[in-house]
């Protein structure tokens, strides 16, 4: 009997699960299509076990990408997603987790996901592991500022840079992108005087301000507002396809308030409670801290000021101490920065009558010459007050109050009221009978009055002239070379009017004989005695005999009808004597300049010497270490006598000797000091000898050598300009040089196939002179093997040491040698017994030698 076969549980759960797994397997090949498609078919990048992972997927993508291929681990055949999926997240049975709706940052940022692998029958095998997709931003929102128009205010002249107003956008983007960064920019300033901005912007916080002209020219009387269009662009404003938006920003423009004060006036000493108000500044917003700045660097500044602007007194002025005050108010906001700039306060102190008049001195002396007419000024007496000038509290008033002596009677003298001028009033006034008088004047202002005390002095007038005690002080004989400063005379003169007085001194001056200002006339204080100098060396040849006449005068001018005669004046005769002196050269040294390559015979420069005795002068040179010149000897002519050469000694330094001819041969000597100027005459040469230039062989590239050049020519400001070939045509094929600088050059082969050993490069050198001039230098090069860097070369012969062949030569000669030394002593042996004849001997000697 048969029976139907019916499938146990297992069989139908296994079915199920096969059915399942083919369909999950055939989603996943669509899905695997479409992800090979977009070309994320690696493997190594794109699945993996299942384990912890964060994943960034940019926003607005297409649905259907494939994110990750997990890897389930037996027994595990499936896998589940939980968490913040927003059904837009999927994983298949496979483990294929993709998302089928394109992300939006906006939304949501980040979704926190959890990833479980479970088995045939449900349960967790591994998980639920984290997974963390991190949505990221694209610029996809646009900019827009919160508000459509701003109203803003301004007042003039404020702080340029300082913020009055802010404009505000927002973008939903991701600030930390450059999506979300916000650049502000005035694009359009309504009315725009002159092309000028009077705003600007903060293109980061929108923070407007005044710029420095609008700081400057904003008037509200002028133009009380202003229209500013704003815009905002997104992407940093670096980038074509970036969003924006715009904006319309109102300003009005307010009066400044922030003004200096007039100039305060404050009465001095005052005695009212202080501190007191004395005026009053205000910045144009609330808030501003205000403080006071000392320009004048006071020890102390009586002022302050309070944070409402109000400035004050603190102390009693005083203007006799100070008149005036010149100080600043500073507004600044709440973290100390200025708000605009400081305002100048200007404090006058005004005077009040608190001083008295004071003397100019104790005593205040004046001189009146005796015979003065009436009316005579003798001087102005002025006094002083500490008040305010040019008002009532220092006009001072002037009144003689009495007089001492008041002989020969009183109200001899007068003061005019308020110049202060002293006069002579009475009559005229006589030494002899009163030589001083004293007198008190009182000096007042409108509340008091001061005594002070004059001294007035009679003086003697100038009635009465100097007279000599002689008028002819004779003859003086002097040599010509008597010494400046020499006193040869002293005379005398006398003056009856008051001793040690203008009147009664008395000054010496030659009036006569002496038109060159060789002597002088120095007068002694206390008795007047003049006494005669040498000013100026004597010269016999100039003059040899001075007629002098002199005069004495009083520096005080003597008085109407009064003049000096024949008795203020003396004479005497001086004769100088001759000196013989040396010749003297027209100047101390003698400089020419003259060509190196002149000819022998050639004229180089003249001197000229003068005996002041008139004697004719011989002239021959010293220190001619080079013979290069001679001196005609009568003429002083200076010629060259050798070939010069600059290269030797550029600047030739001879002595010149002048000396008389005749008389007592004396003699100067001057310098004669001859530049020699270079001419072209010298060719090229190398700075130095070239001995151990070598290059590496074999060469494996070109190689390059520097060498140096000179000319014993002089070279210009400029560096010398050498210039380089090669003679050869067989160096031409192998090298090549050329110029480095003003003295070096650069040697080079032209190819690498050299052979080892040293080679001797000619190279012709021109100094580009003029006339040019052209050297030819070997420089020897050697091609040798190189260990670490330098030449080596295996030992060879050296000087002095003898060869192999050579030594075997020089042992076999002294071999020789003594041979023969042994023969002849040999033979004389035989000789002293007498057993050999001169033959044998011969044979004996000859032996060796055969040997």
């Amino acid at each position: 009997m048969s029976h139907p076969v019916t499938p146990s549980l297992k069989n139908i759960e296994v079915s199920i699960q096969k059915t399942t797994m083919m369909r999950a397997q055939l989603h996943c090949l669509c899905l695997l299509t479409l992800y090979l498609t977009a070309g994320y078919g690696q493997e190594r990048k794109f699945s993996g076990p299942l384990k912890p992972m964060t994943f960034s997927i940019f926003e607005g993508q297409e649905p259907s990408q494939v994110i990750f291929q997990f890897k389930a681990n037996p027994p595990a055949v499936t896998f589940k997603l939980t968490g913040e999926t927003d059904g837009i997240f999927q994983i298949q049975p496979d483990g294929l987790l993709y998302h089928n709706k394109a992300l939006d940052r906006e939304t949501r940022a980040v979704h926190k996901l959890q990833v479980s692998t479970l088995d045939a029958y449900g349960a967790t095998v591994e998980g639920p592991v984290p997974i963390t997709i991190e949505v990221k931003d694209i610029n996809d929102n646009r900019p827009t500022f919160l508000q459509p128009n701003y109203e803003g205010s301004v007042r003039q002249n404020s702080r340029p840079g300082k913020p009055f107003m802010y404009v505000n956008a927002t973008d939903l983007d991701d600030p930390a992108t450059p999506n979300g960064q916000l650049i502000y920019e005035i694009i359009i300033q309504l009315p725009k005087i002159n092309d000028v901005m009077y705003f600007q912007i903060n293109n980061k916080t929108g923070a407007i301000s005044l710029t420095l002209e609008g700081s400057r020219e904003l008037d509200p009387i002028k133009n009380p507002s202003y229209r500013l269009v704003v815009s905002v662009k997104d992407m940093g404003g670096q980038n074509d396809h970036s969003f924006s938006d715009s904006t319309s920003v109102n300003i009005m423009v307010k009066e400044n308030i922030w003004k200096a004060p007039e100039p305060v006036e404050i009465v001095e000493n005052s005695t009212d409670p202080h501190p007191i108000k004395i005026t009053q500044v205000q910045w144009n917003e609330p808030g501003a801290q205000y403080s006071l700045v000392d320009k004048e660097k006071l020890s102390t500044l009586p002022f302050s000021i309070d944070q409402e602007g109000g400035i004050y007194v603190t102390q009693p002025l005083d203007r006799e101490e100070k008149d005036s005050y010149v100080f600043y108010a500073v507004a600044k906001d709440e973290i100390g920065k200025p708000l605009a700039f400081p305002l100048q306060i200007r404090v006058k102190v005004k005077d009040i009558n608190d001083n008295p008049p004071t003397c100019p001195s104790a005593v205040t002396v004046f001189e009146v010459q005796e015979n003065e007419d009436i009316g005579s000024n003798i001087g102005t007496f002025i006094g002083h007050d500490m008040d305010e000038e040019n008002t009532a509290n220092s006009v001072l008033v002037y009144k003689i109050v009495d007089q001492i002596p008041k002989l020969p009677k009183e109200g001899l003298f007068l003061v005019q009221t308020y110049s202060g001028v002293v006069q002579l009033a009475g009559q005229s006034l006589k030494k002899q009978d009163t030589p001083q008088y004293n007198l008190t004047i009182e000096v007042s202002d409108k509340d008091f009055k001061t005594l002070c005390h004059v001294e007035i002095n009679v003086i003697d007038i100038n009635d009465q002239i100097p007279i000599f005690e002689k008028s002819d002080y004779g003859n003086l004989t002097l040599a010509e070379d008597t010494a400046v400063g020499s006193t040869i005379l002293t005379i005398q003169a006398t003056d009856t009017d008051e001793p040690f007085t203008g009147s009664s001194k008395i000054l010496y001056r030659i009036i006569q004989g002496d038109s060159e200002g060789r002597l002088g006339i120095d007068t002694d204080p206390h008795t007047n005695a003049g006494y005669v100098i040498i000013k100026k060396p004597l010269d016999f040849e100039t003059v040899a005999v001075h007629n002098i006449v002199f005069q004495a005068e009083n520096p005080e001018p003597l008085v109407s009808g009064v003049n000096y005669n024949t008795s203020s004046s003396a004479k005497f005769k001086l004769i100088v004597t001759d000196v013989n002196e040396a010749p003297q050269f027209s100047q101390r040294i003698y400089q020419e300049k003259i060509r190196e390559d002149v000819a022998v015979g050639t004229k180089v420069g003249n001197v000229t010497a003068k005996d002041p005795e008139n004697l004719d002068i011989s002239y021959s040179l010293r220190d001619n270490t080079r013979g290069w010149l001679k001196i005609d000897p009568v003429t002083g002519e200076i010629f060259t006598t050798a070939p010069l050469d600059r290269e030797a000694e550029s600047l030739y330094r001879v002595q010149v000797m002048a000396t008389e001819v005749g008389g007592s041969s004396q003699s100067s000597i001057a310098s004669f000091h001859l530049t020699l100027l270079d001419v072209n005459d010298n060719p090229p040469r190398l700075a130095k000898e070239y001995t151990g230039l070598f290059l590496c062989h074999p060469l494996h590239q070109e190689g390059t050598l520097i060498f140096e050049v000179t000319d014993d020519d002089q070279w210009s400001l400029s560096s010398p300009r050498f210039s380089y070939s090669l003679v050869s045509e067989s160096s031409r094929n192998d090298w090549e040089v050329s110029r480095v600088n003003g003295t070096h050059a650069k040697l080079s082969t032209k190819h690498t196939n050299f052979e080892e050993g040293l080679y001797s490069v000619p190279i012709r050198i021109n100094d580009g002179g003029r006339p040019p001039l052209e050297g030819v230098v070997s420089l020897p090069v050697t091609f040798c093997t190189c260990v670490d860097g330098h030449c080596f070369q295996p030992a060879g012969h050296q000087a002095g040491m003898p060869t192999v062949g050579m030594a075997v030569g020089i042992l076999l000669t002294t071999f020789l040698v003594i041979g023969i030394i042994l023969a002849v002593v040999f033979i004389r042996i035989k000789k002293s017994e007498g057993k050999d004849t001169v033959e044998s001997a011969q044979a004996s000697e000859a032996q060796p030698l055969r040997n």
